[in-house]
């Protein structure tokens, strides 16, 4: 059944073949890219016997296990159901994208400590290990942060992928501002104020990113979806009467399920009225809709009805 109405939508965006291909071919690359710079700082660190680049070869290795967890959650978010698990493992990419908004929560309290121990205890900086270090983390953080970007608003697990990257990019480019700070200055005091700086820019970053994963893995309705939105238009399509007991819960990070009634005016066939709605739904970004059908004069009493 046809209908005519002009509305703008929000889309909760939905991925893909092409997308969840490309999104796993850019998690690959990262993953290759990281590990590689990781075993590179290492070997320079174990050969100029440097804590430091040893530290952060291991916060590095950090980055390449929550990048990892991404590509398992698209993975996830793309298994069948069973017998026992109706919508496969789906929902497990919600609770990687919570465990990722942690680790990002872990590591800014690691930066906060870390600073707070160089203001108590200063120390000298060694500006070769540093400016290499930095250098070379801007470069690969940055080209990983770039490669995830235009997938970021798409999945929570790719925006918690690129929050990291990013993150470290902001750490790196600290790094390099205070070494070259202290190289001309000797005020080792600057390094421990940016690395607090660094750590609230994180931490604002992040909160999105952790509210919308807590709510995703209580079933609230998923960040660009307007249940008042969408049951106003529905009930503008023809034959429509009202539509009510409206349910929507996430399915994965990237997949979003509706139930609710809707009441079919006299005449309308409620076939034709279910597809109508459904069609109107997936312009919402609703691809899984299971609508039950009562007739006008013959709704549900509430009692009867799920809530």
């Amino acid at each position: 059944m046809a209908h005519e109405h002009t509305h703008s939508h929000h889309h909760h965006h939905h991925h893909g073949a092409e997308d969840v291909a490309s999104l796993k071919n850019v998690y690959i690359v990262s993953v290759a890219l990281n590990l590689a710079f990781v075993l590179i700082e290492a070997g320079v660190g174990l050969w100029g016997n440097s804590l430091g680049l040893l530290s952060d070869a291991g916060h590095n290795l950090s980055d390449v296990f929550s990048i990892v967890l991404a590509l398992i959650a698209l993975r996830l978010a793309s298994t069948k159901s069973t017998k026992t698990l109706t919508y496969g493992y789906r929902k497990g990419s919600v609770l990687i994208s919570l465990l990722n908004a942690i680790i990002l929560l872990v590591a800014v309290g690691a930066i906060l400590v870390e600073s707070v121990h160089k203001f108590r205890e200063p120390a000298a900086v060694n500006g070769g290990a540093v400016a290499w270090t930095a250098g070379a983390g801007i470069l690969v953080n940055g080209l990983t942060a770039f490669l995830l970007m235009k997938h970021r608003k798409n999945d929570l697990n790719a925006r918690g992928a690129f929050l990291h990257m990013a993150a470290d990019t902001l750490v790196s480019v600290g790094v390099l501002i205070s070494g070259i700070v202290i190289s001309f200055t000797g005020w080792n005091f600057i390094d421990p104020v940016i690395g607090i700086v660094v750590a609230i820019i994180i931490l604002v970053g992040t909160w999105d990113l952790l509210s919308e994963s807590l709510r995703l893995s209580i079933d609230a309705v998923p960040a660009g979806i307007d249940p008042e939105e969408i049951t106003e238009h529905v009930r503008e399509i023809p034959g429509v009467q009202d539509i009510h007991h409206v349910h929507i819960w996430p399915i994965s990070t990237t997949e979003t399920a509706l139930t609710a009634h809707a009441v079919v005016a006299e005449g309308a066939e409620a076939e034709d009225v279910v597809a109508a709605i459904k069609e109107e739904l997936r312009e919402h970004g609703i691809a899984h809709a299971t609508i039950e059908t009562e007739r006008t004069g013959h709704a549900c009493a509430d009692h009867d009805c799920c809530c």
